[in-house]
């Protein structure tokens, strides 16, 4: 299995708590960067690469996995310019070698079991299989609905909810039937794909209830440093 992990991101909400100089990805946790947890947990996976989309402040990143040992190859795209997230997604899926490439977020740390939603999603025609979270009393993230046979029906924005399945940022992407769209250079994975492509049924849900955080907000920065002395 092939792994793009998006280490890209700015990091504009945790500045107060990181500073400038360092990418999202390499927020410090427990005295080690967020992606070194990245990293522990590929290593649970079938992951023989990653492959790093890297921009802001990629050369710390670049360093940092000098000294690093795993037991996977690890490679890298650099963005010169924002692409936004499908951008990145795309620079990197053009260094894939495989069919069905896994994708994750650099600042997310969502434990699926990558080879059971790998499996999934090649028992369908799915172009791309999103893995959902199932959440309660929340609203900082929008609502991912499904049918019975779990394809992907439509997206919901953010708004206070009781309950809801949320896109957890890990996918499974068709890497061929993906780089045959036109697609922008510079776009938003979200907004520009998965949304307005949404009603060709081409998406897939898999529902995992493994340990989910994204550290984009200082609260739960601060919760990954509870969690992960439990965790890792």
């Amino acid at each position: 299995m092939e792994c793009i992990v998006l280490a890209g991101g700015l990091g504009t909400r945790l500045r107060g708590a990181i500073g400038d100089d360092v990418p999202k990805c390499m927020a410090p946790v427990n005295g080690k960067p967020f992606l070194h947890y990245i990293f522990e947990y590929l290593a649970t996976q079938p992951c023989k690469r990653v492959i790093l989309s890297l921009g802001h402040k990629h050369e710390v990143i670049l360093d940092w996995l000098k000294n690093e040992e795993r037991p996977f190859a690890v490679d890298h795209v650099i963005e010169h310019e924002p692409l936004g997230t499908g951008g990145g997604i795309q620079l990197a899926l053009h260094e894939g070698k495989g069919e069905n490439i896994a994708v994750l977020n650099g600042d997310t740390m969502f434990k699926v079991d990558l080879q059971a939603q790998l499996d999934a999603h090649t028992t369908t025609t799915a172009e791309a299989t999103l893995a959902l979270r199932e959440m309660h009393k929340f609203d900082r993230y929008g609502v991912v609905n499904f049918d019975d046979n779990n394809c992907i029906t439509s997206f919901e924005e953010k708004q206070q909810r009781d309950a809801g399945f949320i896109n957890g940022g890990v996918y499974i992407i068709s890497r061929n039937s993906f780089l045959t769209r036109a697609l922008p250079q510079k776009f938003s994975f979200e907004k520009d794909y998965l949304e307005a492509f949404v009603a060709e049924r081409k998406f897939s849900a898999y529902k995992s209830n493994e340990y989910f955080i994204d550290i984009g907000i200082p609260q739960d920065y601060e919760q990954a440093q509870q969690d992960f002395k439990n965790l890792f």
